[in-house]
């Protein structure tokens, strides 16, 4: 008895634990639909997100009347297969009429890789202005996948993730920018203190690498650096990303061939960095932000939104670690490809489905 005891005592601490970051979901508006496979937002001014769809377009989306126009100015896309328009970005600095970061797949030698641009938004011509290209990788392949590719901001640089290209030899190739994540100056300088800036180890732009295909980017409010990406079968990671560090695809992977049961790579190996997080069964993680407000109770935590799984993922965070995860609006069925925390603290989420969601 004092044995059964001990354990429901143990089991109730364990649901205790649980429910404190098992909350109930926010209400869902659907403040837009019709976008044509949204891929990323901005918040540009107040109540004004500017949305990228991969097939090429910007779209201004006003979140209070519901209403939207086109915005010229975007670069010539290959809109194939994963590639297109892809990530859109401003810095938490950024003004009305300042820099608009943006990531697509840009035509090289007849195939495509993945490019980091910038222009300025006038909002009374609907015009995107003075475009300059800052980097087209050296990410060139003969496939349509894998790109990445998102952004994130410390004070001075930008960050921006690349796939693979469906090459996993690239995961491990520094010769290449495919299978990294890469970071510049605002201006596309590369910073003296990149970890191979003085060195023939690798290209001068790699932050990190090892990487199969980063589809979500984000800091903390701690400054940490946080990057979720797919895996084969299985094997979706969530890493905390450090300078210089090898992240260990395809050498290492939690994930299964898409060909039958067999392991890619090891479980762990020395010299490259093990996972803060992986998910069996893969949930296929399309974007990555860390919660600021607390208008939902999630205040530090991360979110990322599921496409195969058709959830929003919240991972509990705790001193920088995860420690748990809730799933919610599984029941709506939708892929949730992009999302954004607005400077009120509101949570919008873009749908593969063309809608954009308001969560209350």
């Amino acid at each position: 008895m004092r044995l059964f005891n001990f354990f429901l005592l143990g089991l109730s601490v364990l649901l205790a634990g649980f429910s404190s970051f098992v909350s109930a979901a926010p209400s869902v508006q659907v403040v837009y639909r019709g976008l044509d496979s949204p891929w990323g937002m901005a918040e540009v001014a107040p109540g004004k997100l500017l949305v990228s769809e991969k097939g090429g377009n910007f779209v201004l989306v006003d979140v209070q009347s519901g209403d939207a126009r086109d915005i010229a100015g975007a670069p010539k896309v290959v809109a194939n297969g994963q590639g297109g328009l892809l990530d859109v970005a401003v810095p938490s600095d950024y003004k009305t009429g300042g820099w608009i970061y943006f990531t697509y797949s840009a035509p090289v030698q007849g195939e495509a890789a993945t490019a980091l641009a910038r222009a300025k938004l006038n909002l009374k011509s609907g015009m995107l202005t003075d475009r300059q290209t800052l980097l087209v990788t050296t990410s060139v392949s003969d496939t349509s996948r894998h790109f990445g590719s998102r952004i994130a901001f410390d004070d001075d640089h930008v960050f921006f993730t690349v796939g693979d290209r469906g090459v996993r030899e690239n995961g491990q190739d520094l010769r290449t920018h495919a299978g990294t994540v890469i970071r510049l100056k605002r201006d596309g300088s590369v910073p003296e203190d990149n970890p191979f800036i003085e060195s023939e180890q690798g290209l001068v732009e790699i932050w990190s690498y090892g990487h199969r295909n980063a589809q979500g980017i984000a800091f903390d409010a701690e400054g940490r650096l946080w990057v979720i990406e797919h895996g084969p079968r299985g094997g979706d990671e969530l890493n905390l990303i450090a300078k210089g560090e090898n992240y260990g695809w395809p050498v290492v992977s939690q994930g299964k061939e898409y060909w039958g049961p067999f392991d890619v790579g090891v479980k762990e190996k020395d010299g490259m960095k093990p996972a803060a997080k992986v998910y069996v069964p893969s949930i296929a993680p399309g974007s990555l932000i860390s919660v600021r407000s607390d208008k939902y109770g999630w205040k530090g935590d991360l979110l990322s939104g599921a496409l195969k799984l058709t959830h929003l993922n919240r991972i509990v965070m705790k001193d920088g670690k995860p420690v748990g995860e809730a799933r919610y609006f599984e029941e709506r069925g939708q892929r949730l490809r992009a999302l954004l925390e607005d400077s009120e603290g509101f949570i919008f989420i873009a749908t593969d489905a063309g809608e954009l969601w308001r969560l209350d």
